[in-house]
């Protein structure tokens, strides 16, 4: 081999060895391959998982004043936590793990998408709730997201602690089974259910009220209650009554008419009365998201934006062929959410409210109205007796045929 004195150092390997070429042995420079300050260390993963090329080294990456580039390697206590956040749905329990600890572990598997993925998100969210409960999600709002709740539904019903629940204008109908997680157990702590705009019936009241009637469980705590803009009617505000600790009702736009029976009916059997003014509690401003699985939920929400909408252009093409496109717009309009949101402020909204009726405001109001005008005094005793065959219907229903066969679909 040719050698010539512009050219270095020449290595050669041979038999799994590296041997320097030169014509005097006693002349090899003294080389390093790397830096008296470079350090390194292969680590191969034994365990094989199906995110194995996503995963993460174990390195930290600096340079030097130098600028030599320094490895250094992580702390036992992050590659521990990466690991198991890597295989988050394996875990059987996280009880007794410390909170601090949970809250980095839960931020490590929301960056590994544990909680977006199908496969895994069910299992991920389980292990955390049955551990830290409220602290993963205390309040959830699904306000106007009806596309969501049945694509995350699984995922949904993993979250066994909360206090308010708002479901307002998804939609719901009176057979959807988001139902059997309200009604369940599970969410036996919930204190605010927002239900308006769900397209409920007096049906849809009685399956959500049947395990509070007939077996005491359910919505038993439930103190605010919202049911505005549904079919309901005063058939179905018989179930309400039930709920012994429930505050705060709105039946606003309604079926439900407004009069002295329906007052008497509220004020003898539920002890609530009609507020003058619009409760704060149902202009949706304090239902928000909040708990570790806040930044979970607007996650699916934008992977549910994601997907492609149906084009509408055949259709459209339809309609001008048919000459109909301005009717079918001007229709269209009238049913539309903007239509509703300004006759929103025309409707006088239609809260009621508890009272103390034992009180003595109660007794003072008593009294004014029974010295003012007796004839008035019979004429809403004669309404109030009007208003108990609700009541009776009410008390019928606790145990007919069709809240059996509510009860054995849970």
């Amino acid at each position: 081999m040719y050698l010539s004195e512009d050219c270095g150092a020449v290595y050669v390997r041979e038999k799994g060895e590296l041997r320097y070429v030169s014509a005097d042995k006693n002349d090899a420079p003294q080389h390093r391959l790397f830096n008296r300050d470079f350090s390194f260390q292969l680590c191969i993963d034994t365990l094989p998982s199906a995110s194995h090329t996503k995963r993460r080294d174990h390195f930290i990456f600096t340079y030097n004043k130098e600028g030599s580039l320094r490895y250094s390697v992580k702390s036992l206590f992050d590659i521990s936590l990466q690991f198991i956040a890597d295989h988050i749905e394996h875990v059987e329990s996280l009880v007794g793990f410390p909170e601090q600890m949970a809250d980095k572990l839960f931020s490590a598997a929301e960056e590994r998408h544990k909680f977006t993925e199908p496969q895994t998100a069910p299992r991920a969210l389980q292990v955390f709730c049955e551990a830290y409960g409220e602290l993963v999600l205390k309040s959830l709002c699904l306000r106007n997201r009806s596309l969501l709740i049945p694509e995350r539904l699984e995922e949904i019903r993993q979250f066994q602690s909360l206090e308010c629940l708002d479901l307002y204008g998804c939609r719901l109908g009176d057979n959807h089974e988001v139902f059997k997680y309200i009604t369940s157990e599970a969410l036996a702590s919930l204190v605010k259910l927002f239900m308006g705009a769900n397209c409920l019936s007096d049906a849809g009241l009685q399956r959500l009220t049947a395990p509070v009637r007939v077996m005491k469980k359910g919505l038993e705590n439930l103190q605010l209650l919202d049911l505005s803009e549904n079919h309901i009617t005063e058939k179905g505000l018989g179930y309400l009554t039930c709920f012994k600790a429930l505050q705060k009702l709105d039946i606003s736009r309604t079926n439900v008419t407004v009069n002295a029976s329906l007052k008497g009916f509220f004020r003898m059997k539920m002890r609530m009365v009609l507020s003058e003014t619009p409760l704060k509690e149902f202009g949706h401003s304090d239902c928000n998201t909040e708990g570790w699985a806040e930044q979970v939920i607007n996650q699916w929400e934008i992977t549910a934006s994601e997907v492609p909408k149906k084009d509408s252009k055949p259709r459209t093409n339809a309609l001008r062929f048919y000459g109909r496109e301005k009717f079918v717009r001007e229709t269209l309009n009238s049913w539309s959410g903007t239509s509703a949101t300004t006759n929103k402020d025309k409707v006088v909204p239609v809260h009621f409210y508890t009272v103390d009726l034992c009180g003595p405001s109660s007794t003072a109001e008593h009294n004014t109205h029974a010295s003012a005008h007796k004839g008035k005094k019979r004429r809403l005793s004669e309404e109030e007796q009007s208003s108990t065959p609700v009541a009776k219907r009410q008390s019928f229903s606790a145990l007919s045929a069709e809240d059996l066969d509510l009860l054995n679909s849970y």
